[in-house]
């Protein structure tokens, strides 16, 4: 057994060295005894040569202990081997203490020192936390020949036009700093309970060791004093000038944080990202600011210290064949068709519930092309005139409509990067998307506003509407979106000038849309121009929705898309953030105002519009007469369903991709291919559309994924997608993006599914939500239409409970009527599940359970969440009393 010296510290990282002292602090001819963990000699003993080394350098009031995991990782042979050296600053740790004041700059010379002491030559990556990032920085910036790259966890190298953190204000003040970071070890404790979760016991003790009594506290209390609060510091210059030197550090970048950090927030990150836009980044959330105790951050570091080269996206490692890549002069921009038609009169977009003034009455409002040109060219127009320009985010918290479409088109016109999150992500869901989005500026409705306020969202604030003087001071309002247009009266040339100026570049961002949340939390999913011109494209090529379509867009994306689609566009009187408030009347009145030719609707909203159709007047059931086509996509939908939307829709042809926020669509399926495919396992979801390819990635029986794509029929696995519309990468996820791209030309999706004989694709699930059972892998997606079929079964879940290779699958459903009470079915309910599943699926349920409402995505209102519905399940068959999922 390895000796240790602290939890997951073996004795022989632990070294001693004496090091001649070059600080100003210090004394001619002064030498210190350093501290430092130090896997070298353990790489030396097996016979490794490092191929680099990690230089790491703590914060206050922790020390060398922080990067054990990375110590670990280095010398663990599962990665190419790196000597890690993690160091105690002088007065920290079990490094000697001086009784001098260090400051920064002292404390940059003090890290050279101890390097050359050592011996150390390149490559080396440096490693910070807290203020061991400024500190590592600075000894990059000063070290360019041995650099090999820097990783960088929750700290700040600028205070970027922001006071300190009420935190470090709080340990600066006179009253407080000394009791609090020196005689009393408050300050040490206050840190250490900032871990997420709660730091065990004996790693709580190991931090704590080497600050046991005030005589070794004065380095973190001169470690706090020495923060430059303010241009007069002493140290302000040379947090100053490292600050502006590594914007020409032209070495890989890591950026990995912890959001929920009280002390460096996420605008300390977006200053990193500003001084090193090149960095990849990647935000935990539910993480703070003890980053590397709250997640794994060895994996992610040896992983991107593998992956820094890049991979050659054109390999062709699985052998199948690739769409060709748009070509550059095929671009054709966004807002191509708009600008064609800016002296058209015909409708462009119709609001059946726009927002009115106070006393106002409400009802439809239509733009023409012609005006919907204009007034896009005024908030363009407007919007430079207050300073945004090309690559700036600006978040749009408006709802579908006219205002947003226009909104959206002013900020693609200027090349601004616009920023949609779903409203019905709720509080908490939104906050995380646009701190995580990190906008620069904040477009909003009054509660949009407040929200920005109340929960300190990034962003110059403008309103949607006017606001009077005291409410617009109460939510720090800038400008406001009327303001921006009588500002910017278009002229009787204002097209032409703005169609001589050039288009935004294809490749540079132009979206970040975040996915619904029912799969984790929302994540930002990046689109160029380019990307989205290709989504337009593909619908176009796939539906035929063109100039003299009238679309009614019962969904956000498509309330948007439509007239860059040259369709004529309305958006129904409903919160499209919430489907299920789609009436049959609001989708009748929408289409009789456009006389729609097409209709996009979720299965959610669908379902309402059957639920509601008997309220139906004559004159709106003639308004879906001349519908052709009906698009629905976000979840299954089943047969009967659809065969009741036919009885209403009798003209359309009723089509349900399957896409995601990160390729929309993938493929297509009519209900007359429903009907021809049959029942099988999973969902039938078509064939890939126009310019798209689908493969899988096979499940291996442990419930992993192998490493290539096939197309070979009946092979169950993650279903991978390669198009010229998919997402360029997850916003600030670099993990997530590394993953999803990990097969070199294909996204993975983290559906499961197969390929049938034909080359339809059918979807079994999600990754996530497969059972290990001790008869291999399982899909749920055919257990759960089965378990429907019983009598007085209504949507059916089946989750797997238990440990991964042993697990058993339980069956939890809604029933008809709705269950008064969640728990146990009845046993003859009970029983006709379990035989349906049985003898269609082959699969034995271990327990069948009974629920009011599945717990569903928020939007699309389909998507069950089966991962809630499995924790729920284990602790009702467990005898706890479990909250209703």
């Amino acid at each position: 057994m390895v000796a240790e010296l602290w939890p997951g510290v073996p004795a022989a990282w632990s070294r001693r060295i004496r090091v001649p002292s070059t600080a100003a602090a210090d004394p001619a001819g002064s030498r210190h005894n350093w501290h430092l963990l130090d896997n070298g000699e353990e790489l030396a003993a097996r016979g490794l040569d490092p191929v680099g080394t990690l230089l790491c350098v703590h914060g206050n009031p922790t020390w060398s202990y922080l990067w054990r995991s990375l110590l670990a990782a280095g010398s663990s042979g599962q990665s190419a081997p790196w000597r890690v050296i993690a160091v105690d600053q002088l007065d920290m740790g079990f490094s000697a203490r001086t009784r001098v004041i260090r400051r920064l700059e002292d404390r940059i010379t003090d890290l050279g020192d101890l390097t050359g002491a050592l011996g150390l030559s390149g490559p080396v990556v440096t490693v910070g936390h807290d203020w061991g990032g400024i500190i590592s920085l600075g000894w990059a910036t000063r070290h360019r020949e041995q650099l090999a790259g820097v990783v960088l966890t929750n700290t700040a190298v600028h205070p970027a036009g922001h006071p300190l953190p009420a935190p470090l204000q709080l340990a600066l003040h006179p009253a407080v700093h000394r009791w609090g970071t020196t005689t009393s070890d408050a300050f040490v404790r206050v840190t250490h309970a900032l871990a997420r979760p709660a730091l065990a016991r004996e790693v709580r003790a190991a931090f704590r060791a080497p600050y046991r009594g005030a005589a070794r506290r004065a380095g973190v209390g001169n470690f706090v004093a020495d923060i430059p609060a303010g241009e007069s510091h002493p140290s302000w210059p040379a947090l100053a000038r490292v600050a502006e030197d590594i914007r020409d550090l032209e070495v890989p970048a890591l950026l990995l944080w912890g959001p929920e950090d009280p002390v460096f927030s996420d605008r300390y990150l977006r200053d990193l990202m500003d001084r090193l836009p090149h960095a990849d980044v990647h935000r935990f959330e539910g993480a703070g600011h003890l980053l590397p105790e709250d997640v794994d951050v060895a994996g992610p570091v040896f992983s991107w210290l593998g992956s820094r080269g890049g991979a050659n996206p054109d390999a062709a490692a699985d052998g199948l064949p690739r769409p060709a890549a748009v070509e550059a002069e095929a671009f054709v921009p966004m807002l191509a068709e708009l600008d064609g038609r800016r002296q058209d009169s015909s409708p462009a977009v119709v609001d059946m519930a726009p927002r009115v003034p106070d006393g106002a009455v409400p009802g439809p409002v239509t733009l023409t092309w012609a005006e919907l040109a204009q007034r896009v060219d005024r908030l363009a127009a407007g919007l430079s005139g207050i300073g945004v320009k090309a690559g700036d985010r600006v978040s749009l918290l408006v709802p579908p409509g006219i205002d947003l479409t226009c909104l959206a088109y002013a900020c693609l016109r200027i090349g601004a990067v616009i920023v949609v999150a779903d409203t019905g992500l709720g509080t908490k869901g939104l906050s995380r998307a646009i701190r995580g989005a990190g906008p620069d500026w904040l477009v909003g409705v009054e509660r949009a506003l407040a929200a920005a306020r109340l929960f300190g969202w990034p962003g110059v604030r403008i309103s949607a509407t006017e606001l009077g003087s005291t409410v617009r001071r109460l939510y720090g309002v800038a400008h406001t979106v009327p303001e921006l247009e009588a500002d910017r009266p278009p002229g009787p040339d204002a097209g032409a000038e703005r169609l001589s100026r050039p288009t935004a570049d294809p490749d540079a961002d132009a979206a970040v849309l975040f996915t619904s949340g029912s799969t984790g939390p929302a994540k930002g999913v990046v689109y160029t121009h380019r990307q989205l011109a290709a989504m337009r494209d593909t619908l176009k090529q796939t539906y035929g929705l063109k100039a003299g379509t009238a679309l009614v867009a019962g969904f956000a994306p498509f309330a948007l898309l439509g007239p860059a689609l040259g369709a004529t566009s309305a958006t129904p009187d409903m919160d499209v953030t919430a489907p299920r408030t789609l009436s049959a009347a609001a989708l009748a009145d929408a289409a009789a105002a456009v006389g729609a030719t097409a209709v996009f609707a979720s299965p959610a909203a669908l379902a309402n519009v059957l639920a509601t159709a008997g309220t139906l007047q004559a004159g709106q059931r003639d308004a879906f007469a001349g519908v052709e086509l009906l698009l629905s996509a976000g979840a299954p939908i089943p047969e009967p369903l659809l065969a009741q939307v036919q009885d209403l829709l009798p003209a359309a042809s009723l089509h349900t991709p399957y896409g995601m926020t990160e390729a929309l669509p993938v493929t297509d399926i009519s209900l007359e291919q429903i009907r021809a495919a049959g029942t099988g396992n999973g969902v039938c979801v078509g064939t890939a559309v126009a310019g798209a390819r689908v493969a899988v990635a096979a499940l291996r029986p442990d419930g992993s994924v192998a490493d290539e794509a096939s197309a070979e029929p009946g092979v169950t696995g993650e279903i991978l997608v390669s198009a010229p519309h998919v997402k360029d990468r997850y916003d600030r996820l670099w993990i997530t993006q590394e993953h999803s791209a990990s097969l070199p030309g294909w996204h993975r999706t983290g559906d499961v599914g197969h390929l049938d004989a034909e080359g339809r694709l059918w979807v079994e699930g999600r990754l996530g939500h497969i059972l290990t059972t001790a008869d291999g892998v399982r899909t749920p997606v055919a257990a759960e239409q089965l378990a429907a079929t019983a009598d007085g079964a209504g949507r059916a879940a089946v989750v797997g409970i238990g440990p991964a290779g042993a697990q058993v699958a339980v069956a939890v459903l809604e029933t008809v009527p709705p269950a008064k009470s969640a728990g146990p079915a009845p046993q003859e309910l009970a029983q006709a599940v379990r035989s349906a599943v049985l003898n269609g699926a082959d699969l034995e349920l271990a327990a069948v359970l009974t629920v009011k409402d599945l717990p569903t995505d928020i939007r699309h209102n389909s998507k069950i969440d089966r991962t809630e519905l499995a924790v729920w399940a284990a602790e009702v068959l467990a005898g706890g009393k479990a909250k209703r999922p």
